[in-house]
């Protein structure tokens, strides 16, 4: 409770008597009008504030952090990118013992998405991570917000001691950002050339293939089976192309030879596979 909280009660409590005196009978009328909205005004604001605090949580140091790695008690904190959780409920895999002891009482964010859990892995420096491997760790902070509960910053990398985020963070953001950009371009890609279907058989090798359902895409077509080379990559994927009609990033197009993708140099043919084939055998290694 704050001294505003006790304050402003006694005031207009103070006020109320003194105005009960005849002398300022006239003015009675006018503090019955004001109370309510003064009261709403000042101690409901106060009161908001205080609730306002507590969502924002409280604000640790690492070695304060540290403290809760369920070691001395029952109570378990992580953090991610900077922001604490309370683990507790999950204390049989990351209380000592559990296989995730390892993230309790620290930052450790990188290692979620490298998968190094020792000393030099579990921290809390991102610098050198992709732009994929930072959306990657969205997406574990995203499930720690949704599955357990909240409970503040962490001084150092990501936040100032005023729990306001660093550049690093910032840049962390931004990272983040372009992860989601270009998983989206890759989802577009994938829509428009699918994946192929594929398996592989010891002894026998392996093989792709398409069909109008390959890739998860269902479509109106199959296609042909190609190596899928993005413009500057040396790696390819199996891509399902169009071998009839406009090509596929220009559908509306009349201007074509009715021969699909085929004819586009980022897609390869497979070494001893008709050029129609829908299927393709691939090579034991």
């Amino acid at each position: 409770m704050s001294l505003k909280s006790v304050i402003i009660p006694v005031l207009i409590i103070g006020v109320g008597v003194f105005l009960s005196l005849d002398q300022f009978r006239s003015h009675r009328q006018w503090l019955f009008e004001k109370a309510p909205s003064f009261i709403s005004r000042y101690v409901l604001e106060e009161k908001t504030q205080v609730r306002d605090t507590k969502k924002k949580g409280v604000i640790l140091t690492q070695d304060e952090l540290a403290k809760y790695d369920g070691n001395n008690g029952k109570v378990l904190y992580l953090a991610i990118l900077g922001k604490i959780y309370d683990v507790s409920k999950g204390g049989k895999h990351y209380g000592p013992g559990g296989g995730y002891h390892f993230f309790a009482g620290k930052d450790g964010t990188k290692a979620f998405v490298t998968g190094a859990f020792n000393k030099e892995g579990l921290t809390d420096d991102v610098s050198d991570l992709s732009p994929a491997d930072m959306l990657g760790i969205k997406e574990w902070q995203d499930f720690y917000e949704k599955d357990y509960k909240y409970v503040g910053k962490l001084i150092g990398r990501f936040y100032d001691t005023n729990g306001e985020p660093t550049q690093e963070l910032k840049d962390a953001r931004k990272a983040i950002k372009e992860g989601k950009r270009l998983k989206k371009l890759d989802a577009d890609d994938k829509q428009l050339y699918p994946s192929c279907n594929s398996e592989w058989k010891s002894g026998e090798g392996g093989r792709v293939w398409c069909s109008d359902l390959s890739g998860g895409i269902k479509r109106d077509w199959a296609g042909v089976p190609r190596k899928y080379f993005k413009p500057g990559s040396t790696s390819y994927r199996c891509a399902c192309i169009r071998n009839t009609g406009a090509p596929g990033d220009n559908p509306k197009s009349q201007d074509h030879k009715n021969r699909g993708d085929l004819d586009n140099p980022n897609f390869r043919e497979y070494e001893d596979c008709e050029a129609e084939s829908i299927s393709c055998r691939l090579p034991t290694k």
